[in-house]
């Protein structure tokens, strides 16, 4: 094995490691950082196979990822969640979802979804030195430069759609930056590119972050002192997004004339 076929391997085997120790971390409780350790690890890890997906080998893996980020993402946003309101001195409902994180870690935990991961994990390089064998992998960079390209495309044009999606761009953008770390001989993103990806990804992040918080005040009624300030904050992320958002679609623009 050599070239592309043998860096993804050892892509792989690297984010198996993270997640394990992840995994490790959240067993143990040591430090608040392991879960969003654990969700990037499955953004990086499904963002170097969605371009192989349709490939045997790769297709358990994928959905197992994907399966786990599903499940883990509500439990992230209450993390968050919690941490914003202990730096806000608001104890009482900080302290009321510490009790609920703490259910979740241990619900997540003895979940099989994090089991299957790995496990399938463990099976994919025999897997994948099988599909090098029987000549699946044969024209592997076209593949992955051709999906690349079609991310690439959707981007550009959901940023040059007036009525644009944030929920939708902020998806999008996180698949086309992840990727292009995943394969950033293949990707045609440069060092500046990557760095507009970023910048709209962290925008629309504090975006979403206070679009959920208010969506969540609705039911959940300790958190009322906080809507006002929520809102105020919504509409200044708005226009953080927004600014970002034009600076990328005029990167994207220029590179493709």
């Amino acid at each position: 094995m050599h070239g592309l076929a043998e860096d993804l391997l050892t892509q792989l085997l690297r984010l198996q490691i993270r997640l394990l120790a992840c995994r490790e971390r959240l067993l143990a409780a040591t430090d608040r950082e392991a879960l969003h350790d654990l969700r990037i690890a499955l953004r990086q890890l499904r963002s170097l196979l969605r371009p192989l997906q349709q490939l045997p080998a790769c297709a358990e893996v994928q959905q197992r990822a994907a399966e786990l980020g599903r499940l883990s993402g509500p439990l992230r946003d209450l993390e968050v969640l919690t941490a914003y309101l202990q730096a806000q001195g608001l104890q009482q409902p900080a302290q009321s979802r510490q009790a609920l994180l703490r259910q979740g870690y241990a619900a997540l935990l003895s979940n099989q979804q994090l089991d299957r991961l790995l496990a399938a994990l463990d099976a994919w390089p025999a897997l994948w030195c099988q599909a090098e064998s029987a000549g699946e992998l044969a024209g592997l960079r076209k593949r992955v430069k051709r999906r690349l390209g079609k991310q690439r495309r959707q981007l550009l044009q959901a940023l040059a759609d007036p009525a644009h999606d944030r929920h939708r761009l902020r998806l999008l953008i996180k698949r086309l930056r992840y990727a292009g770390e995943a394969y950033p001989a293949l990707a045609g993103s440069g060092g500046d590119s990557l760095g507009r990806l970023k910048q709209a990804q962290t925008a629309l992040g504090d975006w979403h972050d206070h679009w959920q918080w208010l969506v969540r005040a609705e039911l959940e009624l300790d958190l009322q002192p906080c809507v006002p300030a929520w809102r105020q904050a919504l509409q200044a992320a708005e226009q953080q997004a927004d600014q970002a958002l034009e600076k990328l679609l005029e990167d994207f623009s220029m590179a493709n004339h």
